[in-house]
Order: structure tokens, then C-alpha cells, then sequence
């Protein structure tokens, strides 16, 4: 295994964990934006309609999804540059 994949990892690890910040907090702000509470519907609300609790967690997942792959191909695409290995 090369240096920059073994020093990639833990590198890799923080920015899934800021991925997941960041998705989080843009969810938050769309859901606003669209006119609902300030909290996404848990799936066991009862008090929420079935549409509500599946358009909240199709547009989480969507969010989520994006910003996970911006973030992880932004940091291979860095790690290329400063080591000129892919680090996968």
C-alpha cells in the first residue's frame, strides 16, 4: 500500500465526518427554506403525514448524497495534487 492512500485514511475519516456536519445543516436550512418546521419529520411521528416524513428524507438523502461525493472527490482530487497519487 502507498504513503499517500495510508496517510489518506484518517484524512478521509474527518472529512466524511464534515460532510455529514455540513449535509446536516444544509438540510436543515432547505427544510426551512421550504416553508416547514424548523425539525424534518422523524420517521415514527405520528402526527406527520406520509408524504411530509418521505419528501423530508428523499431530499435528506439527495443533500446527503451530494455533499458526501463533493467532499470525498475534492479531497482525492487534493491528495493528487500534493502527492500525485490517487489516494483509492
Amino acid at each position: 500500500m502507498k504513503v499517500a492512500k495510508i496517510v489518506y485514511k484518517p484524512v478521509g475519516l474527518v472529512l466524511g465526518a464534515s460532510a455529514g456536519f455540513l449535509a446536516g445543516a444544509l438540510f436543515k436550512q432547505a427544510w426551512k427554506v421550504l416553508g416547514h418546521d424548523d425539525d424534518a419529520p422523524d420517521a415514527t411521528d405520528e402526527y406527520r403525514t406520509w408524504v411530509e416524513i418521505l419528501v423530508a428524507a428523499a431530499l435528506q438523502g439527495a443533500i446527503f448524497g451530494t455533499v458526501k461525493a463533493a467532499v470525498a472527490r475534492g479531497g482525492a482530487v487534493t491528495t493528487r495534487r500534493l502527492t500525485g497519487t490517487w489516494p483509492a
